[in-house]
């Protein structure tokens, strides 16, 4: 059995004997069996014990019993306590939830503070067949359906080649005793019901079932890689990012040419909050109206024309008064200049406008565009709304939303900042001053 342990840490590089590891150890066969498994092969290792007030007595019993196994087999033991039920209220999660956050956030700081370079886990191979089995019943896509993989971060698991039957039959060779935690015994979640119900159903159609499954899973790891590699170069090669800009783009019609255009939406946006429901749904409307959005709690996806806009939400923009001449902050990355000169000179960049002062008057006012403004492009007779003016240059619904004006005191636009000045305010033959205004984008 160490043996078979041993040739599994050394396929996937889990540990070494010349650093520290720290054993999650509850006191279940599992990590019993890891723990002894651990030591008998000559790795230095120590235990770290969670105690989360869950079960009463039982809690009790436990960490008295680690306390005792470490203390015969002269292996360092860390204790914490927690007061589970109050974390899990405090950030409004669950049980299980609360226990897995406590539990990882402990182990992670202990490493650093012993100076251990791993956290072993006894996930085995069973575990790994009821996570599968659970993510297939949620629907998980192909990440979903690979298992446990054997190394995360700094969590390591040296026992996913062995099964729970394997791991007691051990322990009953040793005559090494264990504590069993008795909610583990009743069906009321789905992974108890899973290893209680469906399991042994599975088991009597195939006594290899849990074998094959882990077959399985592991072909399914191999056919993830391809998988990912594919993707990863159809996203890079797909998304167009400008320079300056937090944005991403992605042609509809070279999406829409890919083997699997859904799975490339999913890839590309699981990682912005998107869930598959929403991705579902963006993938039935490619061919839809143009202006669809959908939104997660840090992103916005918007549907426009022959393209998908990806963008971080923005915070809503409002007015800044600008009472005179000066260097003015409107957002953390969005800033203004303005200046009057006596020296005329007409700027080329859509970074700056130059107006003629004559007729502009203090303060003026930096706000986003508002349904119904309107104003005279320069080089056109009479107003038009801002609105067709914009949709005229092709700019997304995103764009239209950040569009920014500079206005005078009386409320009429000066600039459409980035696009175009006001006919009435361009600097002319008879032009004595003008006004600079520039601004300038940082992320």
């Amino acid at each position: 059995m160490n043996n078979k342990v041993a040739d599994f840490i050394a396929k996937h590089q889990l540990l070494s004997h010349d650093d520290l590891h720290v054993v999650a150890l509850s006191g279940g066969a599992d990590s019993v069996a890891l723990l002894l498994m651990l030591k008998q092969l000559g790795y230095r290792i120590e235990a770290a014990h969670c105690n989360f007030h869950l079960r009463g007595e039982e809690s009790l019993r436990d960490e008295d019993f680690v306390k005792s196994l470490c203390q015969a087999h002269d292996i360092p033991l860390h204790l914490i306590h927690f007061d589970t039920k109050e974390y899990a209220t405090l950030h409004q999660v669950s049980i299980e939830m609360a226990a897995r956050d406590l539990r990882y956030g402990y182990f992670h700081q202990l490493c650093q503070d012993i100076g251990a370079s791993t956290i072993c886990v006894a996930h085995h191979r069973d575990d790994a067949v009821e996570t599968l089995l659970m993510n297939l019943i949620r629907g998980a896509g192909i990440h979903g359906l690979t298992g446990i993989r054997p190394k995360n971060g700094q969590i390591v698991r040296p026992l996913l080649c062995l099964s729970r039957q394997e791991i007691e039959d051990y322990l009953h060779r040793i005559h090494q005793d264990y504590v069993v935690d008795s909610t583990n015994l009743v069906d009321d979640v789905v992974r108890n019901k899973i290893r209680l119900r469906v399991l042994p159903l599975l088991c009597e159609i195939n006594p290899n079932v849990a074998e094959n499954i882990d077959k399985t899973a592991h072909y399914l790891q191999q056919a993830e890689k391809i998988f990912n590699n594919t993707l990863s170069l159809q996203i890079n090669s797909l998304i167009e990012r400008e320079e300056g800009s937090e944005s991403q783009k992605v042609a509809i019609p070279s999406l829409q040419q890919l083997p699997s255009p859904e799975a490339f939406l999913h890839e590309w946006l699981t990682p912005f909050g998107f869930n598959s429901c929403q991705t579902e749904q963006i993938f039935a409307h490619l061919n839809g109206e143009s202006g669809r959005e959908f939104s997660t709690a840090s992103h916005t996806l918007l549907i426009d024309r022959n393209q998908l806009i990806l963008e971080p939400l923005q915070t809503p923009m409002k007015a800044m008064k600008i009472p005179e001449t000066g260097h003015y902050r409107y957002t953390d990355n969005i800033r203004f200049s303005f200046d009057i000169s006596n020296a005329i000179s007409i700027s080329n960049s859509v970074f700056c406008a130059t107006l003629d002062i004559a007729d502009i008057q203090f303060p003026l006012t930096i706000r986003p565009v508002q349904t119904g403004d309107k104003f005279c492009p320069l080089g056109m007779k009479g107003h038009r709304l801002i609105s067709d003016f914009l949709t005229d240059q092709k700019l997304s619904l995103l764009e239209k939303r950040r569009q920014l004006v500079v206005t005078d005191a009386h409320g009429e636009i000066l600039w459409l900042v980035g696009l175009r000045i006001d006919h009435r305010y361009r600097v002319t033959n008879t032009t004595s001053s003008i006004l600079r205004i520039t601004v300038a984008k940082t992320l």
